[in-house]
């Protein structure tokens, strides 16, 4: 035990640190001459900038507003009052008695999953509070990470999104047909709507596009099955195609900002969830609906108990699962090990818990408070927000069989077991992004190593080994 303490307090240290939550400066690093208004208003724009793109990837409101005022704050502007909203960002800064108030505001036009944009502010973030990095400067590396491409091409994307919906099926139970067809199915999703959204297609009937593609080829492939000779679940097709269109949502941020404080923000992301999801419940409910008329009707879904030889195979599928979304979000390569490890410890700890009795909202808590606190930790090795471990690690439990399982209930005219499996599923997603502010919340208190040192100008920990006593005979000599 004593091994252990020690070892745990080797990790942690004895200085309390942040993970993604900046700190206050206690004096502006690279002071500004306040009187002068294009370089107050040059600070202004970088700050609000900066939140722009934490905002558009889907970090929360608070967040968000923290580290925009940080950036003020470095420059010398340290009383600024911000104000975040769902698509918003105003910044207005205090210069002093005898000067008049700067502000700015910018407008939030776009969301973009790119992961490898959001390390890349992470870290320019960090520059700026350790270095003198003049407003010059980072207005140039900031201009040259917002206009970057990609890191990967689309069709790596593609495969990415596809892979990851094979993942899912297999995590909910299918076996190899069941995994391509998922694959291929995702694959035209994907690609219609790119399609869809680049003729300016709004995104709630991308979403219906989507769940109708999704149902289609299952339920397809169910009617036909026989003069195929194959054996499918289309239950299991379906909901891995419902969560590939789930996971685009930002149900972690909305909750996020419920919790800490921006109802106005929270209620605003939560009903574009909502929304989202109602597409994609209506893309699947036609899919059946026309199935039905043509004489095919898909078999009730079952849910089946979790074997322990199947641990394995399920606990893979999960970390797979959540490292393909990470790489079709465009996550940087070290990054990827972690939304990997992530994606297993939360799969892990899933199962666990449901062998052991908890039901699917408590047991969907308590992995994600794990996976929240696991990537917090994890980021500071990998130099990655942990938005981006913490997104990824709970991508494989959405609530994709149970928002299936609820509407196919309603459409055979079972109201209260349908309405149930609706409200499960609301409270699994409720509870996933509950759990990941938890466990983030945890890792930000945790303590920082005492032994740093300078990676690409970020401090960062390492761990050296004890230097070995010399026994007596060693002495002697």
């Amino acid at each position: 035990m004593a091994k252990l303490t020690e070892s745990f307090q080797r990790i942690t240290g004895d200085r309390r640190a942040t993970v993604d939550v900046v700190s206050a400066a206690p004096s502006p690093l690279q002071p500004i001459d306040l009187t002068d208004d294009a370089v107050v208003t040059e600070v202004l724009d970088l700050a609000v900038r900066i939140g722009e793109v934490l905002l558009a990837s889907g970090t929360g409101a608070t967040d968000t507003a923290e580290q925009v005022q940080y950036i003020a704050a470095t420059y010398g502007l340290a009383q600024c009052d911000v104000d975040v909203t769902y698509n918003s960002i105003v910044l207005s800064a205090y210069r002093g008695p005898t000067l008049p108030p700067a502000s700015t505001m910018r407008i939030v036009h776009y969301r973009s999953m790119d992961f490898t944009r959001l390390a890349a502010v992470d870290r320019l973030t960090r520059r700026i509070r350790r270095e003198a990095v003049t407003p010059r400067e980072a207005h140039e590396s900031l201009t040259a990470v917002t206009t970057a491409p990609h890191p990967y091409n689309r069709w790596t994307a593609t495969l990415a999104w596809s892979s990851m919906a094979a993942s899912i099926s297999v995590l909910v139970g299918g076996g190899v047909l069941v995994a391509s067809v998922a694959f291929l199915t995702t694959m035209v999703i994907y690609r219609v709507n790119r399609v869809l959204n680049r003729v300016g297609l709004p995104f709630f009937f991308q979403q219906v596009v989507g769940g109708l593609v999704a149902a289609t080829p299952a339920a397809t492939l169910y009617t036909f099955q026989d003069q195929l000779g194959v054996q499918i679940t289309p239950s299991q097709i379906i909901a891995a195609g419902v969560v590939v269109l789930l996971s685009g949502l930002s149900l972690v941020g909305s909750v996020q900002d419920a919790i800490t404080g921006a109802p106005i923000t929270a209620v605003a992301r939560f009903f574009e969830v909502v929304m989202m999801t109602g597409g994609i419940i209506a893309g699947v409910a036609i899919s059946l609906r026309l199935t039905g008329v043509l004489g095919s009707t898909l078999p009730p879904v079952n849910v089946e108990v979790t074997e322990l030889a199947r641990l394995p195979v399920l606990v893979m599928s999960g970390a797979f699962a959540a490292m393909f979304y990470a790489l079709a979000c465009y996550a940087e390569k070290r990054a990827l090990t972690a939304a990997w490890i992530g994606g297993a410890v939360g799969a892990l700890v899933f199962m666990v818990t449901q062998w052991f009795g908890v039901g699917p909202v408590i047991g969907s808590a308590i992995a994600a408070t794990v996976v929240g606190f696991a990537g917090g930790l994890m980021a500071r090795r990998a130099l990655t927000p942990p938005l981006v471990v913490a997104v990824a690690g709970i991508m494989p439990l959405l609530p994709g069989l149970s928002l299936y399982r609820g509407l196919y209930s309603l459409l055979n005219d079972q109201m209260l077991v349908g309405l149930s499996e609706l409200l499960a599923a609301f409270g699994i997603g409720c509870a996933l992004a509950a759990g990941v502010s938890l466990g983030e919340w945890i890792a930000r208190t945790m303590r920082k190593p005492r032994m740093l040192r300078r990676v690409d100008d970020i401090r960062r920990p390492v761990f050296t080994a004890r230097r070995r006593k010399p026994l007596e005979a060693e002495k002697a000599v």
